[in-house]
């Protein structure tokens, strides 16, 4: 009778746990699908705002880094205070406001279109809207990973960083041809309606969720968070400079080689990004970061100098894709050494610094490279961050032999 009784007590406690995860589970769902929604006003303008500003603006490749950089550039400069909110007023909170940015850049797209007679004007006010958008970039990725990982616990902060990133592009992979679509029918008007729309959707599925409790205890500098996480983030920022490049020109990149399919070429980043992170998501958690990061660097670089050499437009998806597949596990694996080395209190702080590297990399790659493709063509952009990702690589590699000599002399 007693032993029964423990084995039903038992399973009666098994079956607890199995429906808490399955709740948290639930709720981390929803607030990825939010986040894949509001995402999707990043990247439907993409494709649209180069072809709008060399297009109807009759401005230069320097321009349409300018504009795609600038929202970059913004996330960038606002990533302390969206850790800062998130650790102190809340990730939930933070999230919100986010979305409500997200939707304010569509009204200012709008707002630029009347004035295509007067490119100066029409160009002033898209920018706005894309300093607006790179605000609400910084702080709804940050309010949601922090919301994340305080509905699932820090244990699973790789689960979370994984499914945000499947959300992240997941959208841009879905919205960038759909953003070209309908820039080509409604024009950059219509652009801005459904990204003023898209942030509108997204809260169905947040509304309900519940906030997450702000830790307390002293919250470390952020000079101090930057000492800490520097050399992920580093390496971070090196591969991102593969993504800032695709996203900046690789629209551009198709229609000069007559390749068709331009619209895809960011899809097929993005679908391959995802479907990594489907396949291997678990990885970091389970063999650790660096170990895996090591391998996503190897792969980056193939899928970079594939693009840049391809001689057909299947061959340029293809290098696409595979860019996405290296990028793809690098944000988490390096994330949860991110995590690990600060406290509780200070996680937004050191999610927010950790992505501002990735920041730098995304505003100071497109006007860069947009003045080296001016001067060189758009090959060789592809080529230069080739040479970052394997810097990036070097980075990683570093950190492994920095881990591997702690441990050892942790063990005599």
């Amino acid at each position: 009778m007693r032993t029964g009784t423990i084995n039903s007590d038992h399973n009666n406690e098994e079956k607890a746990t199995m429906n808490t995860l399955s709740k948290e589970d639930s709720r981390l769902l929803r607030i990825v699908l939010g986040m894949y929604f509001s995402y999707m006003t990043i990247g439907l303008a993409l494709p649209a705002i180069a072809l709008y500003v060399q297009q109807q603006l009759g401005l230069s490749n320097l321009f349409v880094g300018l504009a795609i950089g600038a929202q970059f550039i913004t996330t960038l400069l606002t990533r302390n205070f969206a850790g800062k909110r998130a650790d102190q007023s809340g990730a939930r909170q933070t999230t919100w406001l986010g979305m409500a940015c997200c939707a304010a850049s569509g009204l200012l797209y709008l707002a630029s279109t009347p004035f295509t007679y007067q490119p100066a004007v029409a160009f002033v006010i898209l920018i706005l809207g894309r300093i607006i958008l790179g605000f609400g970039e910084s702080i709804i990725l940050t309010g949601n990973l922090a919301w994340g990982i305080g509905l699932v616990d820090a244990t699973h902060s790789g689960k979370v960083m994984s499914w945000n990133g499947m959300a992240t592009y997941g959208a841009l992979a879905t919205s960038a041809p759909i953003g070209l679509w309908v820039y080509q029918t409604g024009g950059f008007g219509a652009v801005g309606l459904v990204t003023l729309l898209l942030p509108v959707i997204a809260t169905v599925f947040i509304i309900g969720v519940p906030a997450v409790p702000i830790k307390s205890g002293k919250r470390a500098p952020f000079t101090t968070v930057i000492r800490k996480i520097w050399q992920p983030g580093l390496a971070l920022g090196l591969q991102g400079t593969g993504f800032a490049v695709i996203s900046s020109f690789v629209v551009l990149y198709f229609h000069h080689q007559n390749w068709a399919m331009s619209g895809f070429a960011l899809s097929a980043f993005g679908i391959s990004f995802v479907l990594t992170r489907i396949a291997v998501g678990s990885l970091p958690d389970r063999i650790g970061g660096v170990e895996v990061a090591k391998y996503c660097f190897v792969v980056e670089v193939i899928g970079l100098a594939l693009l840049g050499a391809a001689p057909n437009a299947i061959l340029g998806l293809i290098g696409a894709a595979l860019t996405g597949a290296g990028c793809s596990m690098i944000f988490p694996s390096l994330g949860i050494i991110v995590v690990d080395r600060v406290e509780p209190q200070s996680r937004g702080t050191a999610l927010g610094a950790y992505s501002a590297f990735q920041d730098i990399a995304y505003g100071v790659t497109g006007p860069f490279t947009g003045v080296i493709a001016n001067h060189y063509g758009y090959r060789d952009i592809f080529f230069l961050c080739v040479i970052f990702a394997a810097v990036g690589f070097v980075v990683v590699l570093k950190m492994r032999q920095q881990h591997a000599a702690r441990t050892h002399s942790h063990s005599h």
